[in-house]
């Protein structure tokens, strides 16, 4: 993929966690080291079932039960590269 590509998978999954969370877009908090956990109070177990499920479906696959870790989730960059590794 091209840094395009990277950076547009990183837009699109910093969307889907505000959307998720409820923060306000325009506030341009979220960047690829931006903690998903601990930064982010409104991310719970609850929030997190909900964005695996955006993700899946604005990216068209499924993921694995055994990818539902700290690393893929330590950070927005983190996930971004999952995702991004999943489509490629």
């Amino acid at each position: 993929m091209t840094i395009d590509t990277t950076e547009a998978t990183l837009d699109r999954v910093g969307e889907a966690i505000t959307e998720v969370i409820g923060t306000d877009p325009s506030a341009g908090t979220l960047s690829a080291d931006t903690l998903l956990f601990g930064s982010l109070p409104e991310l719970d177990s609850l929030a997190l079932v909900e964005l695996i499920t955006v993700l899946e479906d604005r990216f068209g696959f499924e993921m694995d039960e055994d990818d539902i870790n700290a690393e893929v989730f330590e950070s927005v960059g983190s996930l971004a590269e999952y995702v991004r590794a999943q489509v490629g």
